[in-house]
């Protein structure tokens, strides 16, 4: 891969791997970081890549590792990485996602894993096997027991925000309700409303 096509590659392919690490890492700077990362050692064997022959998975694989080494232990960033941001800013996560990534975020992590590469990278279940090094048969296990906890995570969030909803306008109803009540009782102790509803003329003692 010539130095024109590695710099076409890094532009088409920088942003959609960024969103396909936020999903997996649940943090959007840390997502740039490790897949910036990755385009820096991929930069010194670019000479290895072939057009055609997919190096985008190759990055991929990188940037995860990356994302799970960063987990297991606390390190310094490379300054090689913060002197070299991307050109462009990669578009920030939209907020709908945030309820998914919230979820995907309590899955162990080789479930996370599988979800993200098949569902989020469009990954048929044997590419996902070669790219973590599973079993077919593991791979589908960890999607179905990943599904099942995300379906389960999912559903509770929603139920609780129309809960919520729910209390609020409860609330509002019965302050609406109780607001003309407390008027009257107070115009009542006032001695500015009669028992049949009409208003009390007071009479003044002058003049008697």
């Amino acid at each position: 891969m010539t130095e024109d096509e590695f710099d076409a590659f890094y532009a088409s392919a920088f942003p959609r791997l960024t969103g396909q690490l936020y999903a997996f890492t649940g943090d959007h700077g840390e997502a740039q970081d490790v897949v910036q990362e990755a385009f820096v050692r991929a930069w010194a064997r670019r000479r290895r890549f072939l057009a055609d022959s997919a190096p985008e998975a190759w990055i991929r694989t990188v940037a995860m590792r990356l994302a799970v080494s960063r987990w297991r232990r606390s390190r310094r960033w490379l300054e090689l990485v913060r002197r070299t941001p991307p050109p462009e800013p990669a578009p920030g996560p939209d907020p709908g996602n945030a309820a998914l990534v919230a979820a995907l975020r309590e899955l162990p992590e080789a479930q996370r894993r599988a979800i993200v590469l098949h569902h989020l990278c469009d990954l048929s279940v044997e590419q996902v096997a070669s790219e973590t090094r599973a079993p077919v048969g593991t791979v589908k296990a960890r999607l179905a027991r990943g599904r099942a906890r995300l379906a389960k995570r999912l559903a509770e969030d929603e139920a609780e925000g129309r809960g919520e909803a729910v209390g609020s306008d409860n609330a509002e109803r019965r302050g609406e309700a109780a607001g003309p009540d407390r008027a009257e009782g107070r115009d009542r102790a006032d001695g500015r409303i009669d028992e049949a509803g009409g208003p009390v003329r007071k009479e003044s003692g002058r003049g008697r």
